[in-house]
């Protein structure tokens, strides 16, 4: 999975990115200090594994994880050119979700481009230059498609398509509401990969004395999760600064500190659980003496799809899967006292596998 981290300058984008992904992206007080776009790979974490590694004695846990791309920061006029902006907005379009951080809390010490501080505007700033860019991809789709359209009644089609689409964004409204049940249209638009059309996080950026309560009295977080709502997208509330101090700390460490915070998670913790639940992902596990592994697949993906996420030829070859759940498996204490109690299934090709799924793929070519 990979997530595109943007924000306007100085809202705490790379502040946060760097405690995510403890990469040390550069930091600074003025537009554009993140020029190339940093990537930053963190895995997700899953006391599941750990678990499991023990029961298998295991030589190697390997966690899911998620790619982390932080944006440089956008202003106004960023699709046209200003600022170094647009440059950008291409790495955006490879991510599978973006997280927008908006500027939550008032600090005269650290300026905002607008000079006040407004989460909706800084939202409607940012959407307005994602839009500019997806008008700007569908217009030159348009003038490639427009020379073919008179002779093919296909690309008349798409033709039509790309139009509609992009008087809707004409409109100021966003790609993700378009509607269409046109399954040839339904697959062009999705190979546009236009911005306005992926799935939105919000991190609301808060000072420390919000965190505890998530933000409940401050007006500036129900104002993004009032828009939120709204838009069907997800909002954790975090303060980047409690995330830099986090970054620095072990696991023991970092769970004594959240419990003096009063915190039970971390802003990682959030957004990970935030953007599975956006995306609708899941994991399921593999265990044994070599190796203990996440796997993450999309919710509803049936037995031979997953058995392809660790090799095509356990796809190809599919004979059926032996699955346990895993903590039905921690309980038994080992494999075979599962398979004795008849805790662990066999299923075939059609078979949806869950979350939380230890499998043992069968497979033969």
């Amino acid at each position: 999975m990979k997530l595109g981290i943007i924000g306007l300058p100085n809202v705490g984008k790379s502040t946060l990115f760097n405690s995510l992904t403890k990469a040390g992206a550069e930091s600074a007080n003025y537009p554009f200090c993140t020029i190339d776009p940093n990537v930053g790979v963190v895995a997700v974490p899953d006391t599941r594994l750990s678990l499991l590694a023990q029961l298998y004695d295991s030589e190697k846990i390997t966690p899911a994880v998620i790619e982390f791309v932080d944006i440089a920061g956008l202003v106004k006029g960023a699709s046209k050119g200003e600022g170094l902006g647009n440059q950008f907005l291409s790495n955006i379009r490879e991510v599978d979700a973006i997280v927008h951080v908006i500027r939550c809390f008032e600090d005269s010490n650290i300026i905002h481009v607008d000079g006040t501080i407004d989460p909706l505007r800084d939202i409607e700033t940012i959407n307005l230059e994602l839009i500019f860019s997806d008008i700007e991809i569908l217009e030159r789709r348009i003038a490639k498609t427009s020379k073919g359209a008179k002779n093919d009644k296909t690309l008349a089609k798409e033709l039509d398509l790309l139009n509609r689409i992009k008087a809707h964004l004409e409109e100021g409204k966003l790609a993700k509401s378009f509607l269409t049940e046109d399954e040839e249209e339904i697959a062009w638009r999705s190979s546009y990969h236009l911005l306005t059309d992926k799935p939105v996080i919000f991190a609301a950026n808060v000072k420390e004395e919000d965190l505890k309560e998530d933000g409940a009295s401050n007006p500036y977080v129900q104002k993004v999760k009032e828009f939120s709502a709204k838009e069907k997208s997800e909002v954790f509330v975090i303060c980047a600064q409690i995330e830099q101090e986090i970054a620095e700390l072990d696991e023991e460490e970092k769970a004594m500190f959240l419990e003096d915070l009063g915190l039970t998670e971390s802003g990682l913790d959030k957004l990970i659980s935030a953007s599975y639940r956006l995306l609708g992902l899941i994991s399921y596990l593999t265990s044994g003496k070599q190796e203990t592994r996440a796997w993450t697949i999309k919710e509803g993906t049936k037995a031979p799809q997953a058995a392809g996420k660790i090799h095509s030829d356990f796809e190809r070859g599919f004979i059926r899967a032996e699955v346990v759940y895993y903590q039905d498996l921690l309980d038994c204490g080992s494999y075979s006292a599962a398979k004795e109690k008849g805790l662990v299934r066999l299923e075939g090709k059609e078979y949806i596998v869950k979350d939380g799924d230890v499998i043992l793929f069968r497979f033969n070519v």
